[in-house]
């Protein structure tokens, strides 16, 4: 399991800054890290962390291999699938075999940025057999984050549950799904402006997320109050947590 111990020593830059990354993998899904803020260059931040090596499970779609790597769509089902790249010589190549289209695998690596793309430079890909591994790796990452946030999540990364403290985080609604509250993040940081975010930059802002997503997690906003029109029917702000 992961190791929560290598949380306690992690030391917090001045204020307003993200904290500085000494967990050596962090277990997360293909949502968190396609979500996740670049505060800079090929850096990137999960729960106010920066970064160092990710862990992901899921199931290869698709890969296309090259002379000097071999790029993989791996999808957990969290979000859209994310590539995955891996530098290989011949050796590697034989041994990549096994890792074809419907294999569960575990990737281990570095999330990076591309022109605007982002994909997992992987350092390791182990191909699983037995599906607890599965299991095991979703519990890893909601131990994980529970302990980086504070929050008690479901293994659907959900905070639909009391934080450890006994309340809910302030400014904020409870019992989001992850994509929910991605939308709603996205809602809020725009709620300054008088007409709010237009449909069409939310779907910019989320190009990570499927259209249909957007659409049920907005819904689902609207009727729960969270989020109201403006100007017109494409124009939206959020209520009550600005």
């Amino acid at each position: 399991m992961w190791n929560q111990g290598d949380i306690s020593g992690t030391p917090r830059r001045s204020a307003g800054k993200w904290k500085n990354a000494t967990l050596q993998i962090l277990p997360c899904t293909v949502s968190q890290l396609l979500s996740a803020p670049e505060i800079s260059n090929d850096t990137f931040a999960v729960c106010d962390r920066e970064l160092n090596q990710v862990s992901v499970v899921g199931v290869i779609r698709g890969l296309s291999p090259f002379k000097t790597n071999v790029q993989y769509s791996v999808d957990d089902m969290t979000g859209p699938p994310l590539n995955v790249k891996q530098w290989v010589n011949k050796e590697d190549c034989a041994a990549m075999a096994d890792a074809s289209p419907g294999t569960y695998v575990k990737v281990t690596g570095s999330l990076r940025n591309f022109k605007g793309q982002r994909y997992l430079m992987a350092m390791n890909i182990h191909c699983i057999e037995d599906m607890n591994e599965i299991t095991s790796h979703m519990l890893e990452v909601v131990q994980a984050h529970m302990q980086l946030t504070g929050k008690v999540y479901d293994v659907n990364m959900n905070t639909s549950l009391p934080s450890l403290s006994g309340s809910y985080s302030s400014g904020h609604p409870k019992g989001l799904s992850t994509i929910q509250d991605q939308v709603f993040n996205a809602i809020r940081k725009s709620s300054d402006h008088d007409e709010g975010i237009s449909f069409n930059d939310l779907k910019t802002q989320l190009h990570f997320l499927r259209m249909t997503d957007i659409r049920s997690s907005l819904t689902f906003l609207l009727n729960e109050g969270e989020v109201f029109c403006t100007i017109d029917e494409h124009h939206f702000k959020t209520t009550g947590y600005n």
